[in-house]
């Protein structure tokens, strides 16, 4: 014999049951569902609706006092609750009503080594200092750099040599290595 999830059949009587049943226990059981699921209100409603649909593939049982059904009503809702808590889906499924925020870039790092820099730069001789300052921090040629310290060229490629060479060292007893 077919039962009528089957053939989509029902009688007036459980149709009239079914929808008793909801008029007096869905708001309490929603509200219910909204405290096992930690305000969720969308897997609250799963809870309901799925609460309802066992409900009225059990009909025969709910036919009796109001407060059996809903003790039955609340008992099915949290062991439906117990059930999404305990599924793989729920453990890997975050909902949100906004994206993640894209994480913004730390320059921690790069203002360490801005200080490490000035350090070691105030540790160099005013001619080094100079010329790495013109020529890599602010970044004019070699040719520009002379111009402006009045001195040859040769000397300003001279002086950066000998300054980078300085520079590295002091970074060295500073602990910083590449």
């Amino acid at each position: 014999m077919r039962n009528r999830e089957e053939t989509g059949t029902r009688d007036a009587g459980e149709d009239e049951l079914m929808r008793a049943l909801h008029d007096d226990h869905a708001a309490a059981l929603c509200s219910y569902a909204l405290r096992l699921t930690n305000g969720d209100r969308t897997r609250a409603e799963d809870v309901v609706q799925e609460t309802l649909l066992r409900a009225w593939r059990n009909l025969p049982a709910l036919d009796q006092s109001q407060q059996s059904a809903r003790a039955w009503l609340f008992t099915v809702a949290r062991r439906i609750a117990i059930d999404g808590w305990r599924s793989a889906a729920a453990r890997s499924e975050v909902s949100t009503d906004a994206p993640p925020e894209r994480p913004l870039p730390d320059d921690t790092e790069r203002a360490l080594q801005g200080w490490l820099v000035a350090e070691a730069l105030a540790e160099l001789s005013q001619a080094h200092r100079e010329v790495l300052v013109l020529c890599f921090f602010q970044g004019y040629s070699v040719a520009d750099a002379a111009q402006r310290l009045g001195i040859a060229p040769g000397t300003v490629k001279s002086r950066t040599h000998y300054a980078l060479r300085a520079l590295r060292l002091a970074l060295e007893e500073k602990g910083v290595t590449q």
